[in-house]
């Protein structure tokens, strides 16, 4: 251990002074801040995971759809070609339409899913129906759960269903009809289980007065998230697409949900830069800490110049002592956000039994906080946290390193 490292260590010896207390709490603050800063971003990390999964269980990994009209023709020849490509899990021709459905007086405008009984529960894995059934022959609808709570219907009730055509049309008329709720589904997010219903691909095509093609081809794959393999069967899908005189053209799920992802990268990014704050605050104590014991190591200071210390050497001193702290502080911050997500769901019941509802179960459909600890995050966090640490130690560091060491041995 060279001289310098064993000076700053010494210095951190506790003594009855106002620097011990703040050195204290410059250690605390450090520990605070980085705690909250991996806490946040891994509960964060966890929430993008479980969005990101309901996404792909009820969304469709690629979408084509028409460039020249809203309807692609042709999808049964279209949809073998696709069901052929490797890594392609299920292919759905459907029509998506958002119409009107009323009963006893409530009224609800949801995105009504027109798809092929077989290939419902291939492309859409929502679990079980909570009631009934997703059988869709006849004129049978399925409905979420909180749709259908809205219409207050329930499996057997009939639903007037509104075709949007009346809207758009002027010459023809389409009257309202009557579908029977087979069953109620739900996802487990409310968006999809207020705001879609599931019929037969043959009566939303009847609803809309189309006597062939459909509005779009969904395809589900096997691994939506791994780079190299969506690409690849992006790629193939395009080929496949090539022939069809509709000129389709590819949506990826990424593309269709930018917003929703971009949204939560930019609150967590900015939720982590406001939590670090508490960590530059207490780096200022640190900062605070040094210049007070810049002060009373004054004498100290002046004998080590005279000694032959260079600038250098005495810098180092005060900055390995403000390092030190810092490394303290991260090192118990790790310790603390490791132990408080490995008891979140404690912390969460212990706190709900005092009366403050973290996470109501009712609100959010988990049962649970979900977290998951990003390598890179805990790497970001400690990074930054060092950074600001040689800030906040270079100034008392190079106020002691400019002393005269004539003056400081008269002090």
């Amino acid at each position: 251990m060279n001289f310098t490292t064993f000076l700053a260590l010494k210095y951190l010896k506790p003594k009855r002074s106002v620097a011990s207390a703040i050195a204290c709490v410059s250690v605390f603050g450090v520990m605070l801040g980085v705690a909250a800063v991996i806490i946040v971003r891994s509960v964060m990390t966890g929430f993008g995971d479980i969005w990101e999964k309901k996404i792909l269980d009820f969304k469709p990994h690629i979408s084509i759809v028409g460039t020249r009209s809203n309807v692609i023709y042709g999808e049964d020849a279209l949809a073998g070609k696709l069901r052929k490509i490797p890594g392609v899990s299920a292919v759905t021709p459907e029509i998506d339409t958002r119409v009107l459905l009323s009963r006893d007086g409530r009224v609800l405008a949801p995105v009504l899913i027109g798809v092929d009984g077989e290939d419902l529960l291939k492309a859409y894995r929502i679990g079980p129906p909570q009631s009934g059934s997703f059988d869709l022959d006849g004129d049978v609808i399925v409905l979420g759960r909180h749709a259908a709570r809205q219409l207050g219907a329930r499996v057997g009730d009939e639903i007037v269903v509104y075709s949007p055509k009346t809207l758009v049309s002027d010459d023809e008329v389409f009257l309202p009809i009557k579908w029977k709720v087979g069953g109620i589904f739900s996802s487990g997010q409310y968006e999809y289980d207020s705001g879609y219903a599931i019929a037969s691909l043959s009566n939303v095509r009847d609803l809309m007065g189309m006597e062939n093609g459909v509005f779009a081809v969904h395809v589900k794959t096997d691994a939506p998230t791994d780079r190299a393999v969506f690409g690849r069967v992006m790629d193939e899908c395009r080929k496949a697409c090539a022939g069809n005189a509709s000129a389709p053209r590819l949506i990826s799920w990424q593309d269709a949900d930018s917003e929703l992802f971009t949204v939560l990268a930019v609150e967590k990014n900015m939720t982590s830069i406001l939590l670090m704050l508490i960590s530059i605050v207490a780096l200022f104590c640190v900062m605070n800490t040094l210049l007070v014991l810049t002060v009373q190591k004054t004498p100290e200071i002046g004998l080590l110049k005279a000694l032959g210390f260079s600038k250098a050497q005495i810098m180092g001193v005060f900055m390995k002592h403000g390092l030190v702290q810092c490394t303290a502080g991260v090192a118990l911050g790790l310790l603390a956000s490791w132990g408080v997500l490995s008891n979140l769901q404690n912390i969460v019941e212990w706190l709900g039994s005092m009366g403050m509802q973290v996470f109501p179960e009712s609100i959010y459909g988990l049962p649970e906080i979900p977290h998951r600890v990003v390598f890179s995050d805990i790497c970001w966090t400690v990074l930054a946290v060092y950074f600001f640490a040689l800030l906040a130690s270079f100034i008392p560091a190079a106020v002691a390193a400019a002393k005269d060491p004539v003056k400081a041995l008269d002090e």
